[in-house]
């Protein structure tokens, strides 16, 4: 069995109790509460020095698109492009307006028959809409890529990637 008592709190030491002095101290200035020999010592935070450079959040990776997100962003170009409404390109898909409209924003993943439907009401093959989504990640920098001399300039029109209907 456990011997401390059920519905108390126990308190497990962050530091060492050789970072604790005998007036209850830490090693780095006086604590905020007493010390005891089961209380970590906390001390306050101490401001950044201001002679030494802050340092610089990289921020987060480059993520890498999405397929949904490419395919949407070419069917609502497309739709824009011919001047139609969501409602004219849903009814002559045979899919409802709001999933229309979920897949131009990249939140739904349409299944290969709801893809051909919707390029086929804005007449285009099927192949025509991933050979369009494909250009645009062809043309997005890579997360993560080396610009400049490390990378050669693409020389087939099929570098990057394939798509088979």
């Amino acid at each position: 069995m456990s011997d401390h008592v059920p519905n108390e709190a126990r308190v497990i030491p962050l530091r060492p109790a050789a970072a604790r002095t005998p007036n209850g101290a830490g090693a780095t200035g006086p604590s905020r509460t007493p010390a005891t020999a089961d209380a970590p010592v906390r001390t306050p935070r101490e401001p950044w020095p201001l002679h030494a450079p802050r340092p610089v959040p990289s921020g987060p990776p480059a993520k890498e698109p999405l397929w949904r997100d490419l395919v949407g962003d070419v069917l609502r170009r497309e739709r824009l492009a011919q001047e139609r409404t969501l409602k004219d390109v849903a009814d002559a898909a045979r899919i409802s307006m709001p999933y229309l409209s979920e897949l131009e924003r990249g939140r739904k993943e349409a299944s290969s028959e709801v893809l051909a439907a919707a390029a086929r009401a804005l007449g285009l093959g099927l192949t025509d809409l991933l050979s369009l989504a494909q250009r645009e990640l062809t043309r997005l920098p890579a997360p993560g890529a080396v610009s400049g001399r490390g990378r050669s300039a693409p020389t087939s029109r099929h570098d990057g990637m394939c798509f088979a209907a």
